[in-house]
């Protein structure tokens, strides 16, 4: 645990808009296919001769208004045909790494998925290589550095995980942990007790979605029956004392995604939002952008959305910053760095 700088005391509240595009900060939950936005995807449809069931970019933004997690899934899937090459991967992390350098993301951790696209006729490899390949440019190109975490979608059967986790092991050093990602509802953790148990065996970091739509029982089940290292989302473990006390002792990370709760109908609106609770709490929660593309927002368009619905200081703000580094799997001496640029960038502001 951290001591809050003195100086971040100091900073007038009408800096606050400026502080949060500023500080610098890591996104640790953040889908790829998510951030294709509709112009390259239109782009890549014309690119690789896949017809879009949209008539124009505008009709598709038009047609990102969900209900539900299984609502925006059916057009994310839709969206995902038009990638096709090892070029289309890398193009896509590109574009996402702009925008994060960009935000003053200094580091990101990527979720991905190969069964979406194996699911089309795709290798792992090409899927695999072209977003390394984007990553493995990230410090020359956006100053910045960025790994991958493979997802498995938990709406699909744990054998068909494993198959996932057998075809990427060839890549196995282009990949630096394993989540679980897709529809949460009816899909507890513990359907994936065994491929996670593998994945540990591996030497791979361990992640879960977890309480997002799912019961706080799931938040549990990740951590005890997948021993997680941290949990995406998270948000419904205020509904656990419990589950709270656990998460404040053993410092367990949440990477909340505002802007996502809001889209999919997670809260009603932002000022209702837990996220100000959980920090108020001791819990260490980070603020991401899950899929900006489709939920209205990259990395501090959620910050600062979130920060104008809700009484939140520059208290906060470092706190989720910080929270950001330390959740984050960077080694001990990237962490120091990045901290450093953070109480510089506030001590400028004091």
């Amino acid at each position: 645990m951290y001591t809050l700088p003195s100086f971040v005391h100091h900073i007038p509240a009408q800096r606050l808009p400026d502080l949060l595009q500023r500080m610098p900060k890591a996104e640790l939950h953040m889908h790829i296919e998510g951030s294709l936005e509709p112009e390259l995807m239109f782009a890549m449809a014309a690119r690789n001769g896949v017809a879009l069931p949209y008539p124009s970019v505008q009709a598709l933004r038009e047609a990102y208004v969900f209900d539900n997690l299984q609502s925006f899934l059916d057009v994310y899937h839709a969206g995902t045909l038009v990638l096709k090459t090892e070029q289309d991967f890398y193009d896509m992390t590109s574009a996402y790494l702009a925008r994060a350098q960009a935000d003053q993301v200094l580091h990101t951790e990527i979720f991905f998925d190969t069964q979406t696209h194996t699911g089309h006729g795709l290798s792992a490899e090409v899927v695999i290589n072209g977003l390394h390949r984007a990553c493995i440019d990230a410090p020359a190109r956006f100053g910045m550095t960025a790994s991958l975490i493979l997802c498995f979608l938990r709406h699909l059967s744990e054998a068909e995980a494993f198959e996932s986790l057998e075809q990427a092991l060839p890549l196995r050093d282009k990949i630096l942990g394993i989540g679980l990602a897709s529809s949460e509802v009816g899909h507890p953790p513990e359907k994936f007790a065994r491929v996670f148990a593998r994945a540990r065996e591996l030497g791979f970091r361990l992640v879960a979605h977890a309480g997002e739509e799912g019961p706080p029982a799931y938040i549990w089940s990740a951590l005890d029956v997948l021993k997680v290292e941290r949990i995406d989302h998270g948000v419904r473990a205020i509904e656990d004392a419990a589950l709270m006390q656990r998460l404040v002792q053993d410092r367990v990370p949440l990477t909340v995604c505002p802007l996502s709760n809001l889209k999919l109908r997670v809260v009603d609106t932002l000022a209702q939002h837990h996220l100000q609770r959980l920090l108020d709490a001791g819990v260490m929660a980070t603020v991401n952008s899950d899929d900006p593309a489709y939920f209205g927002g990259y990395l501090t368009e959620n910050f600062s959305q979130t920060f104008a619905a809700l009484p939140m200081t520059a208290a906060h703000a470092y706190a989720l910053a910080r929270n950001s580094f330390d959740a984050s799997f960077i080694d001990e001496g990237a962490r120091r760095g990045h901290v450093a640029q953070l109480d510089a960038v506030f001590e400028s502001f004091a």
